[in-house]
């Protein structure tokens, strides 16, 4: 499957602030069949430290909304448990673990009220995926490498412009 914009863009955070040194999209378990339906956005790992990112992205920027509210909560609860069978079946050699959900509009209410109340799961919606973009683009600022990750290299470009 094709690689989503927001998919880069938790790619270069992942990659850029948090410093994981493998970077995977649309990964799929393995051995195919029904389980391999199922794929995971975007993973980063931290071999050093034994740390991984699991995340689901959502780049709506209406609003996240899958026919209604409840329905909506469902399936990122949905996405969530299989984010934890995935790493439990096939990241074993990564103990410390975190499970995120990342979506630049969330509308608030029903939705976030029920997000926030999944265990494990870190939000990054709204306010904090705003944070987020702007981290990318101080080291945008700073970083005139090319880091493999097309997003961040469009930061670059923009933020190295001469006017």
């Amino acid at each position: 499957m094709k690689t989503e914009v927001g998919e880069y863009i938790v790619g270069a955070y992942l990659k850029i602030i948090k410093q994981r040194d493998i970077i995977d999209y649309n990964a799929r378990p393995p051995h195919g069949g029904l389980e391999g339906l199922g794929e995971l956005d975007v993973i980063g790992l931290n071999s050093k430290k034994k740390t991984a990112y699991i995340c689901e992205v959502t780049t709506h920027i209406r609003g996240i909304l899958y026919k209604d509210n409840k329905t909506t909560v469902e399936r990122i609860k949905k996405k969530h448990k299989r984010q934890k069978e995935y790493a439990k079946k096939y990241l074993s050699n990564f103990p410390n673990r975190k499970y995120m959900f990342w979506a630049p509009v969330v509308p608030r209410g029903y939705i976030t009220e029920k997000l926030e109340k999944i265990e494990e799961l870190v939000l990054v919606i709204n306010e904090t995926y705003s944070q987020r973009i702007d981290e990318l683009r101080e080291k945008a600022r700073i970083l005139t490498y090319d880091s493999g990750n097309p997003f961040f290299r469009i930061l670059q470009i923009l933020e190295h412009l001469r006017r």
